[in-house]
């Protein structure tokens, strides 16, 4: 019987498109997921903040020392808008791949700054944030993925 694919290690032009599509469509979703669970989570510290629940640590003599209801209102905002970036992710559009890296910047900024208030938890937020940054700078659209 003679084999209908090409051998093992060759490459074809339709086959190598398709799988620089597939990553680029799982890494923008991944980035849209992990935002928007970035988003959830920066929205309920923001209501623990805002409510000036007992979780936090307060520190004093730090340089960028906030009012807790002030770092609550941030994450509060950084969070809502990190949800609607995402679904903007979602639909692979270029805004959304532009807004969903400055938006995870900041989220790293806050979260630097506001780290002796919740040390551990800002901690995972600037890696969540980093691992977002590199999903969406690393991979093209998928619409133009093939085009490479």
């Amino acid at each position: 019987m003679a084999a209908t694919h090409p051998p093992h290690g060759s490459t074809t032009g339709a086959h190598v498109p398709s799988v620089k599509r597939q990553w680029a469509e799982g890494l923008t979703v991944f980035a849209g997921i992990t935002l928007a669970i970035a988003g959830v989570l920066g929205v309920l510290r923001g209501i623990m903040g805002i409510a000036e629940d007992e979780v936090f640590v307060t520190t004093s003599n730090y340089v960028f020392e906030f009012d807790l209801t002030a770092w609550g209102w941030i994450h509060l905002v950084l969070g809502v808008l990190a949800v609607l970036i995402a679904f903007g992710l979602f639909q692979d559009s270029m805004w959304a791949r532009v807004a969903g890296v400055t938006i995870a910047g900041l989220v790293i900024i806050a979260n630097f700054l506001s780290l002796p208030y919740y040390p551990v938890w800002s901690v995972v937020m600037i890696a969540f944030s980093g691992f977002i940054i590199w999903a969406l700078c690393v991979s093209r659209s998928a619409t133009g993925a093939d085009a490479a």
